[in-house]
């Protein structure tokens, strides 16, 4: 893994989840990430490549030719803002890639992608110099813009509309084992892969197994869609983040940090998929939570399951607070028990569940 200092042989968890959501990669600009991926997946995985929208596929062959394939996919991309106008003042107007909560980007740092990366922050017009009919009213977006600090000709030089713009945020690490940054939606679902395609070093496994981090899942799985379809897996399984618990939340909406990995059953996922997870999370003694979802699923589960005739999917999650800002907090420890779920899970995995999957 490349360094500052030069080659990092080693490296853990945690240092894993630092560096990969600190590189920005915003849905439809991904290659930095990719990148990042692909290097550090390399010694895990016997082939890499890159199909045409994007999405990284990284295959690790199985032990029995005539075993089934998994694709195991995470979205290595992350909601961002794109460049609408130039004010005349220099201040640019933007609207967002994927679903920002609008209420958490005033004050935010940014990093504006010209011909060279500008640094900014996002600004608004203080609440004290609000005319009577404005105060007390909701932030909107198009009442927000990105200050450079450039005046117009000097902003023009180097920016256009159609830049894209990322939040700028570190990696903090919180008391009881907690970390708090931007992009854990779905890096973390990455480091998930990442954890189990080194699990799998030591485990034999049948199956053939595609790791696939896909790209533009924040503006319609639109990844998910084509790799699965490129792949044509005999089985599928999402690897996302969920709504961990906090005040005020309903508690059959959320999960627990650090109480292990979440499985979700509903519509979306096939049962015997979801059933087979829970029963090797029960014989490897893993921590495992269950998640209801009436309908399709807000991940790249909805792409896989209805790909080509028809693909049996499940998904596999990582609790996460404050989903879709910058100070998404996680538990590393949920990312490391999902690694090896998936790991184990792939190690069982031969041609009689798939026969069984097929007789439902």
């Amino acid at each position: 893994m490349l360094d500052e200092g030069g080659l990092l042989k080693k490296v853990n968890l945690h240092d894993y989840l630092r560096k990969i959501i600190q590189i920005d990669g915003v849905s439809g600009y991904e290659d930095n990430v990719a990148a990042f991926i692909s290097e550090t997946f390399s010694p895990y995985v016997d082939s890499t490549r890159t199909d045409n929208l994007g999405n990284l596929i990284l295959y690790k062959r199985g032990s029995k030719k005539d075993a089934p394939s998994i694709l195991f996919a995470a979205h290595m991309d992350e909601i961002g803002l794109i460049v609408t106008k130039i004010e005349d003042n220099g201040f640019l107007r933007f609207t967002s890639l994927g679903g920002f909560d609008v209420r958490t980007l005033p004050g935010q740092e940014v990093t504006v992608y010209g011909q060279k990366p500008v640094n900014g922050i996002i600004g608004f017009k203080p609440s004290y110099l609000d005319l009577d009919e404005e105060k007390g009213q909701s932030v909107e977006m198009k009442n927000l813009f990105i200050d450079t600090g450039f005046p117009r000709e000097q902003v023009e030089k180097n920016i256009r509309i159609g830049s894209i713009a990322a939040i700028k945020r570190g990696f903090l690490p919180l008391l009881n084992n907690r970390c708090a940054g931007k992009a854990f939606d779905d890096r973390a679902g990455i480091a998930v892969l990442w954890q189990c395609a080194r699990e799998l070093v030591r485990i034999e496994h049948e199956a053939h197994l595609y790791f696939v981090a896909t790209v533009q899942e924040e503006v319609g799985t639109r990844g998910a869609i084509v790799s699965t379809y490129g792949i044509s897996p005999d089985l599928g399984i999402a690897v996302d983040v969920c709504h961990g618990d906090f005040p005020g939340a309903m508690e059959h909406e959320v999960s627990p940090l650090g109480e292990g990995a979440v499985v979700t059953v509903g519509p979306n996922i096939h049962p015997l998929m979801a059933k087979r997870l829970f029963e090797t999370a029960e014989e490897y003694n893993l921590p495992c939570q269950r998640d209801v979802s009436p309908g399709p699923t807000g991940t790249d589960a909805r792409a896989i399951q209805i790909s080509l005739e028809g693909i049996p999917t499940a998904l596999v999650s990582v609790p996460l607070r404050y989903m879709h800002t910058s100070v998404e907090l996680i538990a590393p420890e949920d990312v490391k028990i999902a690694g090896r779920l998936l790991a184990y899970f792939a190690a069982g995995l031969n041609r009689s569940f798939l026969e069984e999957l097929s007789c439902l």
